[in-house]
């Protein structure tokens, strides 16, 4: 078996929506906060958000409103823990939304945004046309698309919006940490494990590649179909890593397609979840590919295709010391002659099973 495309096609629409960002007045209750008091949350909207939180589509609000007064309004009907980085403000509702993106850490064109107020609607359209804008009135139409409906709902994806609570947590514990970066990683004990795939992690794996983008060597996807064989393909190697500190897990984050020969090894796909950018661990997978190839005598080349979001990948390779060989407009062919490969970090500890 040989891979051979390594083009960059466009990320199915199928599940591309990550977040769904909600204004709160007659959207997600019915009336207006500051005027009413008394508002009526809409049980429609509630079953619709727990329904994608189930599917592991995450939530935040944008709304023009007293924060104070919303937020205890959301506490009070059990609402406030599904609502990750709420923006709860007088700004402009295209400032929120962009803060979410970026809190998270995703693509603006992975979050839908959701109000009754056509103003707002094209105020967040103008201001960041990536956005998917919905209106209020038609959420029991739209939020049943196929933009929303991921092809498979993992373990993780259940527990999705508590990786991120947890994230919440250790973004708090980092800003109250007077020491260097490197002295706050070392308090995390960090576990960082790299497995060959099995069968169950392939679900995780293809989310992997439809999610991912900015830590995604060559931005391709890949079908479960596919993943299976090559996980059982005697050429190739498919690793996964996870990743867990003393707050808990991350969860599958990382993702390694190696096809196996002389005089090198071919690194077809690398992929890190951008929930880990932080940690110092961007590089743990890649160098492990790295001795392996030459434990076996082999150079290690990686192909590498600018998608535009991907330019931190390209980065991590040239740190790592791999140079261009080859280019066909935006495929390269990098390569290592593997002279140096950097250790783990002091602070984290590598499992290997």
């Amino acid at each position: 078996m040989t891979q051979t495309d390594i083009a960059a096609p466009a990320k199915p629409k199928r599940g591309r929506i990550k977040c769904v960002v909600w204004d709160l007045d007659n959207t997600l209750w019915d009336g207006t906060l500051l005027e009413d008091g008394e508002v009526r949350v809409r049980p429609d909207v509630v079953a619709e958000i727990k329904r994608l939180d189930e599917l592991g589509v995450l939530h935040s609000v944008a709304s023009r409103n007293d924060h104070d007064a919303a937020m205890a309004r959301l506490k009070a009907e059990g609402l406030d823990e599904y609502f990750l980085y709420p923006q709860i403000n007088w700004n402009p509702k295209s400032q929120s939304v962009e803060r979410i993106a970026k809190e998270l850490n995703i693509g603006l064109d992975a979050i839908a945004f959701v109000d009754d107020q056509p103003f707002e609607l094209e105020e967040v359209a103008h201001a960041l046309p990536a956005v998917k804008t919905v209106d209020s009135a038609r959420i029991a139409v739209e939020l049943a698309s196929e933009e929303f409906q991921p092809r498979f709902v993992t373990d993780e994806s259940r527990v999705r919006r508590e990786l991120y609570r947890a994230a919440v947590v250790r973004d708090q514990a980092e800003l109250d940490y007077t020491g260097t970066n490197e002295a706050f990683l070392s308090t995390l004990d960090m576990v960082f494990t790299i497995s060959r795939a099995k069968q169950e992690d392939l679900q995780r794996a293809e989310e992997l590649t439809v999610r991912t983008n900015q830590l995604n060597s060559t931005g391709r996807t890949y079908s479960y179909d596919e993943l299976d064989a090559l996980r059982t393909s005697p050429d190739h190697l498919l690793l996964v890593a996870s990743l867990t500190d003393k707050y808990g897990g991350y969860g599958k984050i990382g993702l390694a397609l190696v096809e196996r020969g002389q005089p090198a090894w071919h690194l077809r796909m690398m992929l890190m979840s951008c929930r880990v950018m932080a940690r110092g661990v961007g590089t743990v997978l890649l160098n492990h590919v790295m001795r392996l190839a030459k434990e076996d005598g082999a150079k290690l080349r990686a192909d590498f295709v600018e998608t535009g979001r991907n330019r931190v990948m390209y980065v991590t390779y040239a740190f790592a010391g791999f140079s261009e060989i080859s280019r066909d407009d935006n495929r390269l062919v990098l390569e290592s002659g593997l002279e140096q490969i950097q250790p783990p970090p002091a602070y984290l500890k590598v499992v290997v099973e």
